[in-house]
């Protein structure tokens, strides 16, 4: 098969099916062998925008059947038009996943995998990528990384601007590889090597405080979170807690059934959050079992708490079962819908806005904390073990102690 031929077949299929049946199109194309647009029931006739297309890929196809010196990879070249064909979404949280991309992303949401060990952030605004936290002892802390460290490259390649779950694609790998990382830390470029090895992921971590208020901190929201949550409650509960102090700060989100099923094991029955596609189509997802938080309860946020994290603390609020306690949260009230391709591929794209149970939609907008306190450098300390806590863990804790 000549370059021209291949270029032609694959922008021919991905053109005529442009915002038609995306998806269905994905699994088609070939090298022009197949006649898309009669599979699909398109008309044989070209809209203006397919001819527009189709007359810069002739010229682009001239350039490089002229000019292009190398052999071309054409997997590579396929999975690069499918990129752009996502890319033209405008959808910050759109992507298209290869095979080995999506396999990677799979693995993550179970909270069991290969990688490096830590928890990362995207800016949505300069597309930073940052180590939010290394996890303890793992490769990645072993090796220096440090939160806060922002991830310049990955085995050569930038990674600034990526989609987040590719980057995390691109550090894990098989047990005993090497990643070779670039890290800036302030105004210093920070060379590690990390030796990936395997992640058991611990995403919910737990213990008593002083005067039996409980304290647990959820990392992320994975398959494994909900369980792992529900067992710290019911531990909590049965070593006397008073109250209970739910730490949520720097989590960006992951699985909206996790954060569901959490809700589940702390609110009353009947909806705790629901979505609606561009149709006004409404989706309800609801506590359906009998138990049931009754303890004084407050919610730690900061602006890094995002997605699920707001899903969570969004239905507390509005069900007014605890107190928001800390900075305004992120603001992403949007859902991502995945479909698998068939191939092993995927395609992500926001498919519907989510609501919390009083029908409020924070996307770019954020729950405002009921206790509003920034976090500041002062270190604090508990009463009676004279444990060292911040600020905002420490106003959540005042305030449980006055419901008594």
């Amino acid at each position: 098969m000549n370059k021209k031929s291949f270029i032609t077949g694959i922008l021919t299929g991905v053109a005529g099916s442009l915002l038609v049946v995306l998806v269905a199109a994905f699994l088609l194309v070939q090298n022009g062998s197949l006649n898309v647009t009669r599979m699909l029931g398109i008309s044989d006739n070209h809209t203006a925008l397919e001819n527009k297309i189709m007359d810069k890929v002739n010229v682009i196809e001239g350039y490089i059947d002229q000019y292009f010196l190398d052999k071309i990879d054409e997997d590579k070249m396929a999975d690069a038009v499918y990129k752009g064909v996502i890319n033209g979404l405008n959808d910050t949280y759109a992507a298209y996943y290869t095979s080995d991309e999506y396999k990677d992303i799979m693995e993550k949401t179970q909270g069991a995998y290969c990688g490096i060990g830590a928890y990362v952030s995207a800016d949505q605004d300069s597309g930073a990528i940052t180590i939010v936290k290394p996890m303890k002892d793992s490769p990645c802390e072993k090796a220096g990384a440090k939160a806060g460290d922002i991830i310049y490259s990955v085995d050569g390649t930038e990674v600034t601007g990526k989609e987040i779950s590719q980057v995390q694609a691109m550090l894990k790998g098989e047990k005993g590889t090497k990643v070779d990382m670039v890290l800036l830390r302030g105004q210093k470029q920070v060379k590690i090597t990390v030796t990936r090895d395997n992640i058991e992921e611990d995403t919910v971590a737990y213990q008593m405080l002083d005067k039996k208020i409980g304290y647990i901190q959820v990392s992320g929201f994975e398959e494994v979170t909900a369980k792992q949550f529900e067992q710290a409650v019911d531990e909590l509960e049965k070593q006397g807690e008073k109250a209970l102090i739910i730490d949520l700060r720097e989590n960006g989100g992951g699985l909206l059934d996790s954060a569901v099923k959490m809700l589940d094991r702390m609110l009353p029955q009947g909806v705790v959050v629901y979505s609606k596609d561009k149709s006004g189509t409404k989706e309800e997802y609801k506590a359906t079992d009998d138990k049931e938080f009754k303890k004084p309860l407050a919610i730690l946020v900061n602006g890094n708490s995002a997605s699920a994290s707001e899903v969570f603390s969004g239905a507390i609020q509005d069900e007014k079962k605890g107190v928001l306690v800390g900075t305004q949260t992120f603001g992403k009230g949007i859902v991502q819908g995945v479909f698998p391709l068939g191939d092993g591929s995927a395609l992500k794209m926001t498919t519907a806005k989510y609501y919390t149970p009083n029908g409020r939609n924070i996307h770019e907008k954020g729950l405002n904390p009921d206790i509003k306190v920034e976090l500041s450098e002062q270190i604090q300390k508990l009463p009676e073990s004279n444990k060292k806590v911040d600020n905002q863990l420490k106003t959540a804790f005042d305030y449980l102690l006055k419901q008594e």
